[in-house]
């Protein structure tokens, strides 16, 4: 795997600083523990509105990765469209990779 954010996203769940699944992921917001949340970009609209409304509320960072529910769940060894960051140090690399992407795609 040549890929730095699922690397490190791999990295996140052996740490077990990863929290997978829609309403774990809401829970992890609304107990303070989610640093950043990441949606895979083919995650469903319907499922997002959810993860979008509890963002809103909570004021947690989110941002959808270019990568496919296929490729995460192949990174962490399980079938994951949502997950949510629970260490700071983790979120703060993971948002350092997405950010550098984003601006190589422009």
């Amino acid at each position: 795997m040549n890929d730095r954010i699922l690397s490190l996203l791999g990295l996140c769940r052996r740490a077990g600083k990863i929290v997978i699944g829609a309403d774990p992921v809401i829970e992890s917001m609304r107990e303070g523990k989610a640093f950043v949340v990441l949606t895979a970009s083919d995650f469903s609209k319907n499922s997002k509105k959810n993860i979008l409304k509890a963002i809103d509320e909570y004021g947690t960072k989110a941002y959808t990765v270019n990568r496919t529910k296929d490729e995460i769940s192949h990174a962490l060894g399980r079938l994951c469209g949502v997950l949510s960051i629970t260490d700071k140090g983790f979120s703060d690399k993971i948002q350092e990779l997405i950010l550098k992407e984003t601006e190589q795609e422009e």
